[in-house]
């Protein structure tokens, strides 16, 4: 349990703001756990939607190319490469974010290269990805 702030009044108003205090932690967590269930689940869609574009992309430029990798075979596995070291399991990584927004650049630098438009959006109304 929480522990509560030193200075509380004392009485049944005690008691009152000693329930209220423990209830309040008790939905905060809750709110909390859900709110970092639901971002977290947006940022997996996300990056699973720029791990299969990437490698299917890697498979038919490979498939046509015969001479060296190509400047775009190179940059979709850099980005592959990052999506893979992407810490998944560590929600206290410092650079979390920053490195999402790499992926983000990365991935939009490859759409670039191919001439396919880079736009991903989730439809939080139908729980469905939208490309």
């Amino acid at each position: 349990m929480p522990r509560l702030p030193s200075a509380r009044p004392m009485g049944f108003h005690g008691e009152g703001y000693q329930e209220g205090y423990a209830e309040g932690s008790h939905v905060g967590v809750i709110e909390g756990r859900r709110y970092g269930a639901l971002h977290g689940a947006k940022i997996g869609s996300e990056i699973g939607y720029y791990l299969g574009f990437a490698l299917t992309w890697q498979r038919l430029l490979h498939r046509s190319a015969e001479e060296k990798p190509s400047k775009k075979i190179k940059a979709l596995e850099s980005l592959i490469g990052m999506i893979q070291k992407y810490p998944y399991e560590d929600p206290t990584y410092d650079k979390l974010h920053e490195d999402l927004e790499k992926i983000r650049g990365k991935f939009k630098q490859v759409c670039s290269s191919l001439n396919i438009q880079s736009d991903f959006r989730i439809n939080p109304e139908r729980s469905a990805l939208t490309f």
